[in-house]
């Protein structure tokens, strides 16, 4: 099955949708606190015309309340992959693809393709699969290729010739119960 969205659509991986969702529980219920009692605090200074503190909760406050609004509108948009029914013969958001590259050094990277929303939310570099955005260079180079097809991908530093060694389900670590 191939990954397709539409304009409005927003396509994202089961473990990227938990992780937004829990970015947006986290800023409705304990950031607005914190920055509701920064604010306090700040106006128990005094003057708010000249209140560093003040200014600086009020800033603090403002973007916390866009990332909740973005979060809202892109969660409301929201088209989670069922990583189990992908085809596993095409590279597709959810899967993890393995790149040899062939020209020296010839490394080999291990990538699991992610919706580009997801991204900034990610962040463990703990990692044992990197994600890797499906807009970026790499991504959209490899997007429904498969296993055996050689592409040339130019990045900032260059152009980087890639062959796709092995298109897998990512593993997910079992919850401990």
């Amino acid at each position: 099955m191939s990954v397709k969205k539409n304009d409005n659509q927003v396509v994202v991986t089961r473990e990227g949708y938990e992780r937004l969702s829990a970015e947006l529980v986290d800023l409705r219920t304990v950031r607005r606190l914190e920055v509701a009692r920064q604010l306090e605090e700040a106006r128990a200074f005094g003057d708010l015309s000249e209140n560093a503190e003040y200014a600086a909760a009020k800033d603090e406050q403002s973007k916390v309340e866009s990332r909740i609004l973005e979060l809202e509108t892109m969660l409301a948009k929201t088209r989670i992959v069922d990583e189990e029914k992908l085809d596993t013969n095409k590279v597709a958001i959810g899967l993890t693809v393995t790149l040899q590259e062939l020209s020296p050094p010839k490394k080999r990277y291990t990538y699991m393709l992610v919706g580009s929303e997801e991204l900034s939310s990610s962040g463990d570099a703990s990692q044992a699969v990197q994600h890797i955005s499906q807009k970026s260079p790499v991504g959209q180079a490899i997007l429904g290729r498969i296993v055996g097809d050689e592409v040339c991908v130019k990045v900032p530093k260059g152009a980087r010739h890639l062959k796709i060694v092995k298109i897998e389900r990512t593993e997910r670590k079992k919850a401990k119960v």
